[in-house]
């Protein structure tokens, strides 16, 4: 699985920003689609999910201001987010599970990853 993301830049504190991830190649069935990042000197740590049947989990430090939605015919998961902080400032990853066939695991791709910059 190919995970390209766009989307992110600069953006002033309080701004929007919209990413987006497209999957691409060889895969059988991605159940989970999802955004995370990694700030400076922190681990990588879950923004948003969403699985195959619409169920979604939120980081709370971005409750209520990140909506994150899929299109399965188009291979696509995008996250909208708003109000945004100097804190969201991170590089962010798109991440697609992607059922192994003739079992019941998954495996995790990963993009490349997209820095957004909030500035204060």
């Amino acid at each position: 699985v190919q995970l390209q993301a766009s989307g992110g830049g600069l953006v002033q504190a309080g701004g929007s920003l919209r990413l987006s991830c497209a999957a691409s190649g060889n895969f059988f069935s991605i159940t989970v689609m999802g955004w995370y990042r990694q700030a400076p000197g922190k681990g990588r740590e879950l923004v948003a999910r969403i699985t195959r049947s619409g169920s979604i989990d939120y980081a709370d430090s971005v409750k209520g201001r990140a909506t994150i939605s899929r299109d399965d015919a188009k291979n696509t998961v995008n996250l909208q987010m708003n109000s945004l902080k100097p804190e969201d400032t991170a590089v962010y990853y798109c991440n697609a599970r992607d059922l192994i066939p003739g079992t019941s695991f998954a495996a995790d791709n990963w993009g490349k990853g997209t820095l957004v910059t909030v500035s204060s």
